[in-house]
């Protein structure tokens, strides 16, 4: 036996380097994010502000969805988020079944050169009762059932609207979806501020409406990893400024 494995007062020598990567010239500098490999990055775009809701004239419906077309300001609005999507580059567009998101996509679409695909479940919430534009004339008589969904923070408490369970377990269904269909890619998906607040709450296990109310034509980023959610930006509305 050696004199440094049989000697009581000698401290065994250790590898300075051990469990650690040799550092670079420079020392260990920050770096910016990147997804993880085989991710998917999903820019979620609320579609641009839709046409007023007029007393007596009901929006028409789509599977019982309120459907209004887009406003001219939403048209307008459509053509910003267009022009900032493709400066940062998008490799998929999704869509809903109701027409706003259409609308809204179309002028990314003809940009790029891209079919955009249909996804129902990202649809907006089922109102029940307040479908058609009722929402926004009960909104603004401060009815108190509109004041208890912010109360109780879901949309349940309207009298036969979606439940908060089937509209998280759908929405959730069309996220897996698109993930799994591009990893590795950027995917562009235009849909709902119902949608949109649902899912970044269900991202980082925040109040439930705690991101409610996502600017027309904004930009939320989810970067979409096995077993988790990346939430890197909310409500992005630079373009339109």
């Amino acid at each position: 036996m050696s004199d440094a494995a049989s000697s009581p007062d000698r401290e065994p020598q250790s590898d300075p380097g051990e469990g650690t990567h040799p550092a670079p010239p420079e020392g260990f500098r920050q770096y910016r994010f990147a997804p993880p490999r085989g991710a998917t990055t999903i820019l979620l775009v609320r579609h641009g502000e839709s046409a007023p809701a007029i007393p007596g004239q009901p929006f028409p419906l789509r599977d019982g969805h309120g459907d209004p077309a887009l406003h001219p300001e939403g048209e307008h609005q459509a053509e910003l988020v267009s022009d900032r999507l493709a400066a940062e580059g998008v490799d998929a567009i999704y869509v809903t079944t109701l027409i706003r998101t259409h609308q809204t996509a179309a002028p990314l679409a003809k940009k790029l050169g891209l079919e955009p695909r249909l996804e129902p479940d990202l649809r907006e919430v089922f109102l029940g009762d307040w479908e058609g534009g009722h929402l926004r004339e009960r909104a603004a008589a401060n009815d108190p059932i509109f004041e208890r969904i912010f109360i109780e923070q879901r949309w349940d408490v309207i009298p036969n609207a979606e439940s908060l369970e089937q509209f998280h377990a759908r929405t959730q269904a069309g996220l897996a979806r698109i993930a799994a269909a591009h990893p590795n890619e950027r995917v562009a998906v235009f849909t709902h501020g119902g949608v949109i607040g649902q899912v970044l709450h269900h991202a980082t296990q925040s109040q439930r409406f705690a991101f409610s109310g996502a600017d027309n034509a904004s930009i939320s980023e989810l970067v979409i990893d096995t077993g988790r959610h990346i939430l890197r930006r909310f409500n992005d509305v630079t373009h339109l400024q």
